[in-house]
């Protein structure tokens, strides 16, 4: 009796399997989307660049500035603390200077850069 019952177990999943033997997948209709009109019209969408760079730089006061360089090559991030707030800089096209308002400004993306931040002015800073 022992040796029947596994042999029972695979006959009967074998005949379960062999029911319903339907290729095509059912669909199943929704609701018609609202939006789907506006969707397919709608300009693609820009993700935001991601961070190319993280350079900290020791200026010519010894001070420490941290920028953070966007794959987008128009924008990047300025600290003046390593924990601090950062400050969006933009630039009008690739290569030319970061600057946001506030006299906020960063020249050159290499590892010598010329850097002003308010209450300051302009200097040289290295990696």
């Amino acid at each position: 009796m022992k040796h029947y019952l596994p042999l029972i177990a695979v006959a009967s999943v074998a005949l379960l399997s062999a029911c319903n033997k339907n290729d095509e997948p059912e669909v199943v209709g929704g609701p018609a989307d609202p939006m789907a009109a506006q969707l397919a019209n709608a300009a693609p969408v820009e993700l935001p660049p991601s961070v190319k760079a993280n350079k900290q730089f020791r200026c010519k006061d010894n001070s420490l500035i941290f920028v953070d360089y966007m794959s987008d090559d128009k924008s990047a991030l300025l600290r003046t603390e390593k924990g601090g707030t950062a400050t969006a800089l933009k630039a009008a096209e690739a290569g030319q200077p970061f600057t946001a308002e506030g006299g906020y400004e960063v020249k050159g993306s290499g590892n010598d850069v010329t850097i002003t931040v308010p209450g300051k002015s302009a200097q040289a800073c290295h990696v």
